[in-house]
């Protein structure tokens, strides 16, 4: 297929180049997303976006959302070809859940933060120290740490997760120490222990931040990600009573979806990666939603550029390959998540 593709390349494929911060050279234009759609069917392909992704790529996808529902709506596609647009753990999320499909991502080198802060190898040492523990990964992790995980879980569910747990049981709980201090709180567990690491752009929306708006904008209703360094810091403004408590809410990218619907205030605040705005000014419309750090861009979410889409259908590059066991280990641990109930979204 892939040979046929670069055969029937577009005009436009003879603009695409790869530039220092990936592929580059098309604009999206009416014509490129037109030629998208129709590589597309052609290739029986379904195009996903993650929420981060630049509006372009969003507004051409097939379905938007976040990792996890993305992936569970790749492995319902009646399409054949999966292009996953979004950081490579989510491709390989979706090749585990669809092992059968080809999944391409536009852009391999489209990594995450979160994911590399921590390896299989360091995840082996870590159990080694507490056997007896059950390990709870979030959906944002290799292949090869879902593998090595008891249960996977989500921002929206990772509190029902752990609940789920024997509380005499330990919980090694991975990869985000902010998602993990919010669950920790939430459930009060004393034997839960959390790896330090964090998404970068998260990380950086601090609590000051948070604050000086919040105190600028009172009547605004505050959207925060748990993976957020200010997660805390909203939960305290609302505990101290400096914000209304009912207009302090800790969500998911999906979550933040419904929550819009739902606002009644004409202004939100929102601290997660700015490519979440798109979304949310479509799903609610006479809302305000303004980023409480306007430089929250991922730079490997914004990898998969025009360029690259256009690049993935012409040429069925980048194809995402999960070793047959790891995917078999890594699925049985979003099933067993999936089991408990209220699987949410992804991240």
């Amino acid at each position: 297929m892939a040979t046929t593709g670069a055969k029937l390349a577009p005009p436009l494929m003879g603009q695409v180049f790869d530039g220092p911060t990936g592929f580059a050279g098309v604009e999206a234009t009416p014509e490129w997303a037109q030629e998208v759609k129709r590589l597309a069917r052609e290739r029986n392909a379904t195009i996903l976006a993650h929420n981060y992704q630049l509006p372009e790529i969003q507004d051409v996808a097939d379905h938007v959302g976040d990792s996890l529902a993305l992936s569970r709506i790749a492995a319902e596609a009646p399409e054949d070809t999966i292009v996953f647009c979004g950081v490579h753990f989510m491709a390989e999320t979706a090749k585990i859940l669809s092992p059968a499909k080809t999944v391409l991502i536009p852009d391999q080198r489209a990594g995450c933060s979160l994911a590399d802060s921590i390896t299989a190898d360091e995840l082996r040492a870590w159990k080694a120290e507490h056997p007896n523990a059950m390990v709870v990964s979030y959906v944002n992790t290799t292949a090869e740490v879902k593998a090595l995980t008891d249960i996977c879980c989500t921002s929206s569910n990772a509190v029902d997760v752990v609940a789920s747990i024997d509380p005499d049981r330990e919980v090694l709980f991975l990869p985000d120490q902010f998602l993990g201090a919010h669950v920790k709180r939430v459930t009060g567990r004393a034997n839960m222990h959390i790896w330090a690491g964090e998404c970068h752009v998260h990380a950086g929306i601090n609590g000051d931040e948070l604050t000086e708006q919040a105190r600028t904008h009172p009547d605004a209703e505050l959207f925060v990600h748990p993976e957020c360094g200010c997660a805390t810091s909203a939960l305290y403004l609302a505990g101290e009573g400096a914000f209304p408590a009912d207009r302090v809410h800790i969500l998911s990218t999906g979550g933040m979806i419904d929550a819009a619907k739902a606002a009644k205030s004409s202004q939100v605040l929102v601290a997660t990666e700015v490519g979440m705005l798109h979304q949310l000014r479509k799903a609610a419309p006479g809302i305000d939603f303004q980023a409480v750090n306007d430089r929250a861009s991922c730079k490997y979410m914004k990898m998969i550029t025009p360029a690259a889409l256009l690049r993935c259908l012409v040429e069925g590059r980048d194809e995402v390959y999960v070793d047959p066991e790891t995917a078999a280990l890594g699925r049985n641990s979003v099933q067993r998540m999936i089991a408990i109930g209220n699987p949410g979204g992804g991240e």
